[in-house]
Formats: structure tokens, sequence, C-alpha cells
């Protein structure tokens, strides 16, 4: 190992699908074996989207569990955590708030894109706001580093390392390193209906666990070239959710196979239904060794449960050390 670390995670809102595969879990798998690598479950996050109904999010941090075990990463290797058992992480966030001003907040674009997405107008709460403060927190407090993210969580990585930068001049002490950012090949897939974001609540995903009858369904419905009516009419393949998908999961082998439908589709010499099956076997058969990973690991509850503990009780060790550092760099009465 380099002797650095990886820290990255997900917020329990549902499972994970193939948008965050390309976006971060790729990366987390290549980089277990060269980073100590920690995956945060940010349960405390979820509250944004789950307050009012908090008690699905118990559920759901055991799906993204099992999501990140099937896509490849290693208990062995790895270091998962939860947010809410490691409460040394809301005393660091206090710490770090002061020195974020409301307007600063408030300016972070992933924030205010929210905001308007959801519709919430002035009507969110003051840990909405807070969301990337509480995410620098988690970014600094195993002193991450290297930061696999999507390109929507660019803000939020910006604002922990400045916060990085602040605390260090204040203290005067280089108590943080200032993280760097680690995008995935595709930083945002489009999703199964053309919108250029790929979101449970727009139902437009294809999830990591999804069964074959069921992928095939969702890419059979997939949104395509909107001008083109008939099979023999030419068809655009720049910007088309079909052939972003063929270019991003189509290995080597299949390269000469999606080069060629791609000029046959420009030409108007095949149909979206031939592409769209073909594009089916693709997806399966990406999925498959992630379901069959799954598996091992589904069923056994009690080697869920000792994954979360032990990993969020080295965690808990850790963050502590980093607060401790924090308040002697603020000279702070221990």
């Amino acid at each position: 190992m380099t002797g650095k670390r990886i820290l990255t995670g997900d917020t329990p809102t549902g499972k994970l699908h193939i948008g965050h595969y390309v976006g971060t879990l790729e990366n987390r798998v290549k980089l277990q074996n060269d980073y100590e690598t920690f995956v945060l479950s940010a349960d405390l996050h979820a509250l944004s989207t789950l307050a009012d109904d908090p008690s699905k999010i118990r559920g759901h941090v055991y799906d993204v569990l099992l999501d990140n075990l099937a896509a490849g990463l290693e208990p062995q290797k790895v270091t998962f955590f939860v947010e809410s058992l490691v409460p040394e992480l809301y005393e660091l966030s206090a710490f770090l708030s002061m020195y974020v001003s409301h307007n600063r907040a408030l300016r972070n674009p992933t924030v205010k894109d929210e905001i308007k997405m959801k519709g919430l107008g002035d009507a969110f709460s003051l840990g909405f706001v807070n969301y990337p403060i509480y995410q620098a927190a988690d970014i600094l407090c195993v002193k991450a580093n290297l930061v696999p993210v999507g390109v929507d969580q660019m803000a939020h990585l910006e604002q922990a390392r400045e916060l990085a930068r602040d605390m260090n001049n204040i203290s005067g002490k280089e108590i943080f390193p200032v993280p760097e950012a680690l995008v995935g090949r595709v930083g945002k897939l489009v999703g199964t209906d053309g919108n250029p974001k790929m979101g449970k609540s727009l139902n437009n995903t294809i999830y990591l666990s999804e069964e074959d009858d069921s992928i095939e369904e969702k890419i059979m419905g997939m949104y395509t070239d909107p001008n083109r009516i008939h099979s023999t009419d030419p068809g655009t393949v720049e910007g088309n959710p079909l052939f972003i998908y063929l270019d991003t999961f189509g290995g080597e082998l299949e390269r000469s196979q999606i080069e060629e439908y791609k000029e046959k589709y420009r030409e108007g010499r095949v149909g979206d239904v031939e592409v769209k099956k073909y594009l089916s076997e693709i997806i399966k058969d990406f999925i498959k060794p992630m379901r069959e990973r799954r598996k091992v690991y589904e069923n056994d509850q009690k080697e869920l449960n000792r994954i979360i503990i032990e990993g969020s009780h080295k965690a808990r060790k850790i963050v502590a050390e980093t607060l401790d550092e924090v308040k002697d760099g603020l000279n702070f009465i221990k």
C-alpha cells in the first residue's frame, strides 16, 4: 500500500445503481489494494431525504453494504463504517461549521441544485444546508488523501479542501492533507429516460442487484433518438443513451460490434429493438458476477453486522485521534 488513505461513501436512501458503479465504485474496487480504504454509510445524511420515514434508513444501510461487497470490495481490505456509530464526527462537524458562513453553505451548487430539483423553496432543514459540512467532516475525519466521487459531489469535495486548508492555517499545523478528487470514467451516467441525472427518485435507474427480466424490460423501454420514427430512418448516435451505455459497459470484445451498430444506426440500417437486445445482454453479463457475490453475504446477517460494527469501532478510534488534534490545534481544553 501507498500509506495513503481513501475515504468515500454512500447516502443510504436506497440500493445502488450502475451510475454509482462507473462514478465511484469501480475506482474503489481498483484502488483497495493500493490505499487504506474507508467506506462510509452516511445514515444521518439520509434524513435530508427520509426525515418523514426514517425507519427505512436501517435497511438501506445493509442494502448499500451488500452493493459494495457485490461490486468487489473485500471486507478484509476495506473499513466499512456507519456515520451514526461515530459520534465524534458530529463534534468535528461543529468545529468545521464555525469556519463556514451561511452564505457560503447556500452557494454550494449541489445544495442549490437539490433545492431546485426537489422544489423545496425555503422549506429545507438546517441539516440540509449543513450537509456539505458534515460531508467535509466525513472526508477529513480519517485524513483522506483521495476521494473517489461522481461529478455531482465535486462541490462538496471542494468545500472539504477549503476547510482542510483553513484548519491547517488557523492551527499552524498540518492537521489535514488536502484531499484530491478521483472522478470515475463516467462522472455522471445519463438515466434510461434520457435525463442527464440517473436517480432513484426519477425511476430511471438499473440497480446493481437488478434481475435479468427487469434489466431487459428497462432497456427495451429506454429513451433513444426521439426524431427517429422508423428503423430505416438515419439516427443520431451522439448523446443517445443507448450508445452511451454501449460505450460505457461494452468491453474490448464488443468494441467492433458496437462500432458496426453505430454505423448502421446512422445510416438507418438497424432498428432500436436489435440494438437494445444487444445492450440487454451486455448489462446482464455486467451485473451477473455482482449478483453472485451478493448471494455470498445477503443471507448472513451476522457477518454483515460484524463488518459494520468492527469497521465503525476502528473508524471511531481514528476519528477521536483526529478530533484531539483539532482541539490541540485550536488550543482547546481537553
